[in-house]
């Protein structure tokens, strides 16, 4: 599934070298098989946004969004764990299954960041691309439903991703409970962040259960997000991804 590539590249740091290959991106995106008219509309809509306008402007942007909180971080484990010590041996799983499958990352990148999951799985074959889009769709609709409250055009990706992931959520639900949180973004929240909250999810059939809670001293941990491993597919692709400081 190659557009999860192109995806990968949309939603991470906005950079000189993506305005470039601005028409490159927007070939692959017309040709994909995978994706229908609409999406394929959408995520033109996306590209032109990030590629025909102020670099400067995007990435501010883009730091604006998802480098203050955590309402809508990138990196997956914090909707998972938040800091609880849970996260690293989950970095240190992910990180096993990158290896089996002959992904290396850079020691300076976090495996849990998004953009580059979604690399990973670029090179995967189709039953194991399903199952870990599956896995991690309860994060996908609560970033989606997050980012269109707070207008933004990147949730147009989550939406997309949600439709490969062929899972049904119920974004109703979602919408209810993220309109009655309070923004992590603004300065006073993100002095309180660290050490008011932890976000969970929990995913039934095909639900999505978002709560917001003060983590109590013996309060259960989240159900980890499980990350299939597929020893018959393995690749040499290496990834080049930088991490941003």
């Amino acid at each position: 599934m190659k557009i999860l590539k192109v995806i990968s590249l949309l939603l991470d740091y906005p950079s000189t070298e993506l305005q470039q290959g601005r028409g490159e991106l927007a070939e692959a995106i017309e040709h994909d098989q995978e994706l229908n008219p609409k999406n394929k509309t959408v995520l033109i809509d996306v590209l032109n946004h990030l590629t025909t306008t102020d670099l400067m402007d995007r990435q501010e942007e883009y730091v604006g969004l998802f480098d203050r909180g955590r309402a809508v971080s990138l990196l997956l484990f914090e909707h998972v764990h938040g800091e609880s010590r849970d996260r690293g041996q989950a970095m240190v799983d992910l990180m096993e299954l990158y290896k089996e499958q002959g992904f290396h990352i850079r020691v300076r990148e976090l495996p849990d960041y998004l953009p580059l999951f979604l690399e990973f799985l670029t090179h995967q074959d189709q039953t194991s691309i399903q199952q870990q889009l599956t896995n991690i769709a309860p994060i996908l609709a609560v970033l989606k439903v997050r980012l269109a409250q707070r207008e933004s055009i990147y949730s147009r990706c989550f939406e997309v991703l949600l439709e490969l992931a062929d899972v049904k959520v119920d974004l109703s639900d979602l919408q209810k409970q993220v309109a009655n949180e309070e923004p992590d973004y603004t300065p006073e929240a993100i002095d309180k962040v660290w050490e008011e909250e932890q976000v969970t999810f929990g995913l039934e059939g095909n639900s999505c259960n978002l709560s917001t809670k003060p983590k109590k001293a013996k309060e259960e941990l989240p159900t980890p997000i499980h990350f299939v491993t597929n020893p018959s597919s393995r690749n040499t692709t290496n990834s080049n991804r930088g991490a941003r400081s």
